[in-house]
């Protein structure tokens, strides 16, 4: 009855079940096994583009079309999800005499134009506040800080950890939202102490800021939706842990699919 179904002889069935695995069945398996330790030292984020960077990189000839097919068979995914969108904070009208410096500026090192920005986490329900620093050129996170208050504290701790790792020259360019705690007097003074130059979004152009806000999305798709924290230092944690990754291991498509840390010593 099931050969007559499937269109195919009795004889054809059973020589088909006796037959073992082809070539290309083992050759799907131990590849499986390598996609398997590639995601896992992704931190279980990778989808199936950076894998196929990773083998390649690591000497594995393979296309990405079959590393997806493979993944989909060992049900291996990339982690993304859909998150809250945080609030804006509402403009000032004295912001309008701090332009946007770094707009059409031609990145050719670190250390010209640093990137800030500052985002909602939660622990047992309630908000903590990060805030972080990027060099914009080689999208390294130099310097962060966690709070339960969004405030001028939070940025200008941020700014220092980033400042004491780098010690920039007078004349970098830090570029941020038009958020409060960056418009803090006390912050446009700290910033001033240090010789930079500061530089915010344009009204209502969000995009200004692109590299932090995928820097977050990144966070927060790949490494911590699905995550509850007790308690601050599990958070601090666990964000330790991410944060040497995405400078030491993830690949970024916009570097040639290298780290910060590694695009910075090629380039610089």
């Amino acid at each position: 009855m099931m050969c007559r179904q499937l269109g195919v002889t009795r004889a054809g069935f059973y020589a088909w079940q006796a037959r073992g695995a082809s070539q290309r069945q083992f050759d799907d398996a131990a590849i499986t096994e390598q996609i398997r330790s590639v995601h896992s030292s992704s931190l279980n984020t990778y989808g199936s583009p950076r894998v196929t960077q990773a083998m390649r990189q690591a000497g594995v000839a393979i296309g990405r079309r079959r590393v997806a097919r493979l993944m989909r068979g060992a049900q291996i995914q990339g982690r993304s999800a859909r998150l809250y969108r945080r609030r804006r904070v509402g403009q000032k009208a004295f912001y309008k005499r701090i332009p946007n410096r770094q707009r059409h500026l031609q990145l050719q090192d670190t250390d010209q134009v640093w990137v800030g920005d500052v985002t909602y986490l939660r622990v047992r329900q309630q908000w903590r506040y990060m805030a972080v620093v990027m060099d914009k050129y080689s999208r390294r996170l130099l310097g962060w800080s966690l709070s339960k208050r969004r405030d001028a504290e939070l940025t200008r701790t941020a700014l220092r950890h980033a400042v004491r790792r780098r010690r920039p020259e007078p004349g970098l360019i830090f570029h941020t939202d038009r958020g409060i705690e960056y418009g803090a007097f006390d912050y446009q003074a700290a910033l001033r102490r240090h010789g930079i130059v500061q530089s915010m979004n344009r009204p209502g152009q969000m995009n200004d800021n692109a590299h932090m806000e995928s820097f977050f999305h990144s966070l927060k798709s790949e490494f911590l939706w699905g995550k509850q924290f007790d308690s601050d230092q599990e958070l601090r944690q666990t964000l330790h842990i991410y944060l040497r990754y995405y400078n030491h291991t993830r690949l970024h498509s916009s570097l040639e699919h290298t780290s910060p840390a590694a695009f910075e010593r090629r380039t610089t």
